[in-house]
């Protein structure tokens, strides 16, 4: 069978993004294997995720979305940011705004073009975050409280739980280049506080307005960038008074905007979304 895809990137998380609306692929293979072959940065084509297009009943389009490891997110900001970019451009639509369905909910990213036309960037409308332990899910040790005191074996460490529609355990620290992001993120990301696993943003507050972000993702381990975990670490700095609403965050394979709109209390997300290239590939 041959397989058409865009490998897709951004901010350096990268994506193969194949469309299944006719289903066709569904028939043949399972998802999780498939992400898992494709995925392989030695024998596959190799990418962060495997982002699959389908049609929705409710939606514009519906997307699913599997780790490097075959294991299914329930969402992922910078994956929708290049699916809007693959849609519009594959000619799958011809709307510069439109809704996506996800395991998380409705995400509807919005593309920002130039006088010109080109798309410069991709803004996401997040939704809401979700700050109930129950929902995140969380197993707080103290009722309803979000930031917990953890044991690990490197010692005592602080996280702030929130979710984006995915888990995620944010760390807040004076030297993010010196955290031990390959110890303590798959050690987090397994803890019997997060039944589901967790993503572990580790945060350094640059100022008021900027954060440096690394990222152990769930699923996939360190990544380049994750756009969830920018919302999340975000909507951990204002809960804890570091931070105001707008906020750049850096993160290691470029930048993202982000601000939490207390009107809406929706969460919105700038950043870009580039082909890498695309081909065929025989399974």
């Amino acid at each position: 069978m041959d397989i058409s895809f865009m490998k897709m990137e951004g901010i350096g998380n990268d994506f193969i993004v194949i469309d299944d609306r006719n289903m066709a692929i569904e028939q043949t293979y399972s998802y999780h294997t498939l992400a898992v072959k494709l995925c392989d940065r030695r024998f596959g084509i190799g990418a962060d995720g495997l982002l699959i297009v389908r049609d929705s009943k409710t939606c514009d389009l519906c997307l699913k979305i599997f780790n490097s490891d075959g294991s299914e997110a329930q969402m992922c900001g910078n994956g929708v940011r290049c699916l809007a970019r693959y849609a519009y451009e594959s000619g799958i639509t011809d709307k510069p705004k439109i809704r996506i369905e996800t395991q998380a909910g409705v995400i509807i990213p919005r593309l920002n073009r130039d006088d010109k036309g080109v798309i410069r960037t991709v803004t996401v409308d997040m939704g809401e975050p979700i700050l109930d332990p129950v929902k995140i899910p969380f197993y707080a040790p103290h009722p309803g409280t979000l930031t917990e005191a953890i044991e690990t074996p490197l010692g005592i460490v602080t996280i702030t739980a929130v979710s984006m529609g995915n888990p995620h355990a944010v760390i807040f620290t004076d030297h993010v280049s010196q955290s031990p992001i390959s110890e303590l993120g798959p050690f987090l990301e397994t803890h019997p506080l997060f039944p589901e696993k967790t993503n572990v943003e580790f945060i350094q507050v640059l100022s008021d307005r900027e954060l440096r972000m690394k990222v152990w993702e769930r699923g996939a381990g360190i990544t380049l960038a994750c756009g969830t975990g920018a919302c999340a670490a975000v909507v951990a700095a204002i809960l804890n008074g570091k931070t105001i609403d707008k906020v750049l965050v850096h993160l290691d394979g470029g930048d993202l905007h982000i601000e939490w709109d207390r009107k809406t209390n929706h969460i919105f997300k700038t950043g870009p979304a580039h082909v890498v290239f695309q081909g065929r590939i025989t399974l």
